[in-house]
């Protein structure tokens, strides 16, 4: 009895965290889950994909993906790249994350940029037990996303409209995260690092082949600059 009146407690402090999530992860969910369908995909392609993958930006790209023809070590490398920025969050969370038992499996999983928002910078009351704070920030953003993705792939099936320019999506997507890191950062080195790596590598490489280059190049300069950048301020 003590341990569900615990969780609840939990459970009602990190629920009003969520809320500016769930108003943006079920707008791009179900943008998503309209996408997938207009690319030719059942409504439980985009709900299996949310609950396994659970990382918006690569699902948004697992659809040209999926619709390529099959190179197994590219979508490997794409996957690896699009995602490799959870690597310093999960470095990040390492203290975090000591002492909260079996949640820690699903905390990890369940690691994306919002969440780590929130579980990193969040006050937690004295008398609510950090873990289960953790654990319930995380269920509900992947509840949010999961069901907007499903929604929107029933939508799309469900209903016929004109969906010209929907998979533009992806790059309004990517533009107002670059825009929003841009506000963010006191200085602007990762992000002229990320535009001078795509310039670089799409004139070598050319627009077909340019994408994983890239990734890996600005991967690669972030890891080594990371403490340089750091101390001058253009990493929050």
């Amino acid at each position: 009895m003590q341990q569900k009146g615990m969780r609840r407690r939990a459970l009602a402090a990190a629920f009003p965290y969520t809320i500016p999530i769930f108003a943006g992860f079920w707008f791009l969910g179900m943008t998503y889950g309209i996408y997938m369908n207009v690319s030719g995909f059942g409504f439980w392609y985009p709900m299996l994909m949310s609950l396994t993958i659970f990382g918006g930006s690569l699902e948004f790209v697992a659809v040209s993906m999926l619709l390529a023809p099959f190179a197994p070590l590219q979508t490997f490398l794409m996957a690896l790249m699009i995602q490799a920025r959870h690597l310093f969050y999960g470095i990040a969370m390492l203290e975090k994350y000591k002492n909260t038992g079996w949640k820690r499996f699903y905390l990890i999983f369940g690691l994306c940029d919002e969440t780590f928002s929130i579980n990193c910078a969040a006050q937690i009351p004295p008398d609510i037990d950090r873990g289960w704070f953790m654990f319930f920030v995380t269920l509900l953003d992947q509840i949010y996303w999961v069901s907007g993705s499903t929604i929107g792939g029933l939508v799309g099936s469900l209903f016929t409209f004109n969906t010209e320019g929907l998979d533009f999506v992806m790059t309004a997507m990517f533009t107002v995260i670059f825009l929003e890191q841009w506000r963010k950062e006191k200085k602007h080195y990762t992000a002229l690092i990320g535009i001078g790596a795509s310039v670089v590598c799409l004139l070598i490489f050319g627009p077909d082949s340019f994408l994983v280059p890239t990734m890996a190049v600005i991967l690669g300069l972030l890891t080594i600059f990371r403490k340089p950048v750091e101390r001058a301020g253009g990493l929050i």
